[in-house]
């Protein structure tokens, strides 16, 4: 038996059209328009990215001062984050609050 995925359309603020099945109102359209060009934020994925920011963390020496645990709590961040988080974070110099 398979379920389907009731999916709504949504607009955003900038008028753009998507699909989506969950009460996340991120627009895909968006997220790629604001994607950042460098720096580790633009190496996460579009949630985690989403995720971070809401809760204030663009910089590396912000993240450092989470343990992994803190950050895997963020809704939105998942454990495939974490190796692209943690190689950022030693290639800075820097690590994970222990």
């Amino acid at each position: 038996m398979i379920l389907a995925v009731k999916r709504s359309l949504r607009i955003c603020e900038k008028g753009h059209k998507y699909y989506k099945s969950s009460e996340c109102s991120s627009c895909p359209t968006c997220d790629k328009e604001n994607k950042p060009k460098s720096g580790f934020l633009s190496k996460l994925s579009s949630p985690a990215r989403n995720a971070l920011v809401h809760e204030g963390i663009d910089t590396l020496q912000e993240l450092s001062m989470y343990t992994e645990k803190e950050i895997l709590k963020i809704h939105g961040i998942g454990p495939a984050s974490l190796p692209i988080m943690r190689t950022s974070l030693e290639e800075e110099g820097l690590s994970f609050k222990e």
